[in-house]
């Protein structure tokens, strides 16, 4: 069983979608096992200059073994040498974009995994270098966060989840001599509201009755990095798993909420297959505006991922219903700056 989603490559897509635009960011997720930092930094520093300094990269080290053999490789690699990668390919990038690879003036990198002796044909950027994005959560993908991100992506059902993830990311930055304003937090949340909780809650139980079995489980298995979900009955509970090489942030928020909610595999899986694992909050604007402040005021949050269920019906909906509420309270802003 397989499930899919199509798309373009995002550069190729940004680069478009950047001289149709004026103001939004453009962030690409781009990963450091199947790239070279040469490359990458090329590119989006590229982006940068075509875009006038809305560029983001998505740094990802990969967890799929489909997308390893797709690259040549043997196997996914261990969880922590794709980390051990990832440091390294962060610092070549971020040394490129702030120009400070020159092998003719002795400042060149030398690696574990990587050698660059020349600096990027390119100009600074116009912000000073694209934004850096980071979105793992497990204790090395935390300290690689701490290390090299301006935003981070997280995934959290709870409050006490969110606000745990928050501060023990925040407190890791000293460490690294950021202070703790230099990282935004902003987890996803999946909203589903309408001018009614009954309205929100049945256009809810719609989109959740469209997700066909097969579907939710072949993506609940991805996630999990399990082959064989399907030789468990749909219908009972989630079996013990060993520790993932894959995901393992998202595995272990998967098992914890299947357990804490005493969650079917069938269950489970369709909730899953509509959030990804992300927070989802099902209600009025103002009820979806409560449960965000909550969260931002609360230090569990510097703000969020908005994820909707589906373009651009989801996505609307949120900015007619959920905004304005957001900016009478003084939470969003009213214009760009």
């Amino acid at each position: 069983q397989t499930s899919r989603s199509i798309g373009f490559e995002p550069i190729s897509l940004l680069s478009a979608l950047a001289v149709q635009t004026s103001r939004i960011g453009l962030v690409s997720t781009a990963s450091t096992s199947y790239n070279e930092p040469y490359g990458l930094a090329r590119a989006f520093l590229s982006l940068d200059h075509l875009s006038g300094g809305r560029a983001g990269w998505n740094l990802v080290t990969s967890a799929s073994p489909v997308e390893a053999a797709n690259f040549g490789s043997t196997g996914l690699k261990p969880h922590a040498d794709r980390y051990e990668r990832a440091r390294e390919f962060a610092e070549v990038v971020t040394g490129l974009w702030n120009g400070k690879l020159d092998g003719a003036s002795g400042s060149g990198h030398d690696g574990q995994s990587f050698s660059v002796r020349d600096p990027l044909d390119l100009p600074r950027s116009p912000q000073g270098a694209p934004v850096m994005v980071q979105a793992g959560a497990s204790d090395v993908g935390r300290d690689l966060a701490a290390r090299t991100a301006d935003v981070v992506f997280t995934a959290a059902q709870t409050f006490e989840e969110a606000k745990a993830f928050y501060d023990d990311l925040k407190g890791r930055l000293a460490a690294y001599g950021r202070e703790p304003d230099d990282i935004k937090i902003m987890p996803g949340v999946a909203p589903v509201v309408a001018e009614t909780e009954a309205e929100a809650r049945e256009k809810y139980e719609e989109l959740q009755a469209l997700i066909p079995d097969d579907v939710g489980v072949a993506l609940l298995s991805s996630y999990l990095s399990i082959s064989d979900l399907w030789r468990y009955p749909i219908n009972g509970p989630l079996p013990d798993l060993p520790e993932s090489e894959g995901m393992k942030s998202r595995q272990a928020l998967v098992i914890e909420q299947s357990r804490r909610d005493g969650l079917s595999i069938r269950e489970l899986a369709r909730h899953f297959a509509g959030a990804r694992g992300h927070w989802r909050i099902v209600g009025t604007a103002a009820q979806v505006a409560d449960e965000l402040q909550a969260r931002f005021e609360g230090g569990a949050a510097d703000g969020f991922n908005v994820m909707p269920s589906y373009f651009p019906g989801e996505l609307n909906a949120f900015a007619m219903l959920v905004v304005p509420e957001l900016q009478r309270r003084g939470l969003f802003r009213t214009e760009y700056e």
